[in-house]
């Protein structure tokens, strides 16, 4: 089957509001299936007001999403701690919401320009490895931090990235790099780190909106996404505002969706609301909604 036919014969999820007047979003294939990110609502974790075991319980009750990605600074300490990590997947699984994968940062850098040191970063990054084949999760989002000129640093994160990759593969887990802030925000640079890394385990999560390489200097987001698809293995829709129409300011969603399906891609697209305006519940329905809209009318075409 085409990617067109498969849009177009594909059922869109009808949304439903339960007696309590919440959403649901009912759990079949479409074009796409929408996931919530963690980082959405950093604010309200940094400042103590939802606890992190509470996440499953707010994508499933509270927004109607049934698919998630950690972050590891939420629970930096635990990665070990098989009994804070089963009550994780505990809640998870009682609420039928499934762990996609684990965003790690802080952890060195896997493109570190000392070996030893990068060596060390790569070591860093295992228990976040086993921390998601014990939650259930398919990857580690990692980042491709590194110094030097283009070329240095494309060997140096490859390196990093395909030791890394091994051991994922060993554990039957993907690595998968984001577009996350200096060359890695180069669509180009990045492309060219998944073919010299070459691993069927190493992958990209491409973000709408990272594509800030430093300071004023931008990549152009659409043809970086473009550029990275080819080894997408995860998405993230990043948000930031809204128009009074409920369209995304920063990009246009529509045609970055376009550019999402037209690689092939059919899995999980991550909300991840990063705005300021609004507060973050707030932001991450609004996030929802057009994803929903635009959906439908993928649907419809």
């Amino acid at each position: 089957m085409d990617r067109r036919t498969f849009i177009t014969t594909a059922a869109v999820a009808p949304v439903a509001f339960a007696a309590s007047g919440s959403m649901s979003i009912t759990p079949r294939r479409h074009a796409f299936d929408i996931s919530l990110a963690q980082w959405s609502l950093h604010r309200a974790l940094n400042a103590g007001k939802i606890d992190h075991l509470d996440f499953a319980k707010i994508a499933k009750k509270d927004l109607g999403i049934d698919a998630i990605e950690y972050v590891n600074t939420f629970f930096k300490k635990k990665a070990k701690d098989e009994k804070y990590l089963g009550e994780m997947k505990k809640r998870a699984d009682d609420l039928g919401v499934k762990s996609l994968l684990i965003m790690v940062d802080r952890e060195g850098a896997l493109g570190d320009a000392n070996e030893k040191r990068r060596g060390k970063a790569v070591d860093n990054h295992v228990r976040w490895l086993d921390a998601a084949k014990f939650l259930g999760c398919h990857s580690i989002r990692v980042n491709a931090k590194s110094s030097g000129t283009w070329e240095e640093q494309r060997d140096r994160a490859a390196d990093g990235l395909r030791r890394l990759s091994k051991l994922g593969d060993e554990r039957g887990l993907n690595v998968i790099v984001e577009n996350h802030g200096g060359l890695s925000s180069n669509g180009k640079w990045l492309a060219e780190v998944m073919k010299k890394v070459d691993h069927k385990r190493c992958g990209t999560l491409p973000d709408f909106g990272n594509f800030r390489i430093a300071g004023n200097k931008w990549y152009d987001r659409y043809r970086g996404v473009e550029e990275l698809m080819p080894w997408a293995k995860a998405v993230s829709a990043k948000s930031h505002d809204f128009d009074d129409k409920g369209n995304e300011t920063n990009t246009d969603y529509a045609k970055m969706l376009g550019i999402v399906l037209k690689a092939g891609y059919s899995g999980y697209i991550g909300i991840e609301y990063e705005g300021g305006k609004l507060d973050e519940m707030a932001g991450i329905k609004m996030t929802r909604d057009l994803m929903l809209r635009l959906r439908k009318q993928l649907h419809a075409k």
